[in-house]
């Protein structure tokens, strides 16, 4: 039987199919780990030339959705934080480790105005909070503060704290069918509250980087928000120009 497109029957054909591919993507019917269906069965299940199908793939991957990859198959595409800011945070040390994620809190609360506003929810939204820590060895380097939508991340309501693992984008795929696909970040310079100071080992008031993450999924939604503290004094920023 022919797939059936819920979409506005004026666009392209290709258009709907696209849409349709990413809303599937979006429900957790593929992720990065598993390659979609060769062109061949996607457009027999959508009863489209193989060439439109084609032309269907291709635009999703120019436009960042989903990537091919060479002798594999075509896989929905993560987001690449080699750019990321956080990559900075190594200690006064470009080329050293990246300090390891430790959940220390896991809360369901709701979110306040900023953070609904960020995840586009309504103010007062059931949120999944986390409070984690980024350590080098004994010592915290970075202080995290995450919400995620709490209807999208159930599963991590109840997943105990030890639990959560040092990279949390693959456990977000895994347990919650949650794929992060772009994301974009903010750099501040804050001073250190009390609690920030005692938790980083600095002086109240001490300068400290901040970076807020707002984390989206194939169809642009916002998946998560995330602010990161770190003493200025451990970040070192190096850029290649050429």
């Amino acid at each position: 039987m022919t797939r059936t497109l819920r979409s506005d029957g004026r666009l392209p054909l290709h258009v709907r199919v696209g849409d349709d591919l990413v809303d599937r993507i979006a429900a957790g019917e593929w992720s990065p780990r598993t390659p979609l269906p060769p062109e061949r069965s996607l457009a027999e299940e959508y009863g489209i030339s193989v060439g439109t199908m084609r032309k269907v793939l291709s635009d999703l991957v120019a436009a960042g959705r989903l990537v091919r990859e060479q002798g594999r198959g075509t896989y929905v595409r993560r987001a690449d934080f080699s750019t990321s800011f956080l990559r900075f945070l190594r200690h006064g040390d470009p080329s050293g480790p990246l300090p390891t994620g430790h959940v220390l809190e896991r809360t369901v609360t709701t979110a306040e105005a900023p953070v609904a506003e960020a995840l586009d929810l309504p103010s007062g939204a059931p949120i999944v909070r986390l409070h984690r820590e980024r350590r080098l060895g004994d010592r915290v380097l970075a202080l995290e503060d995450i919400a995620l939508p709490a209807d999208r991340f159930a599963p991590l309501a109840d997943l105990p704290v030890e639990d959560f693992a040092d990279l949390l984008y693959p456990q977000y795929e895994e347990l919650c069918a949650q794929t992060v696909t772009t994301a974009s970040e903010v750099m501040t310079i804050t001073t250190a509250t009390a609690d920030e100071a005692r938790a980083l080992g600095v002086d109240r008031d001490a300068p400290l980087v901040r970076i807020e993450r707002l984390a989206r999924d194939v169809r642009g939604d916002a998946l998560e928000h995330r602010i990161s503290r770190t003493p200025a004094a451990d970040f070192t920023y190096r850029m290649e120009i050429q």
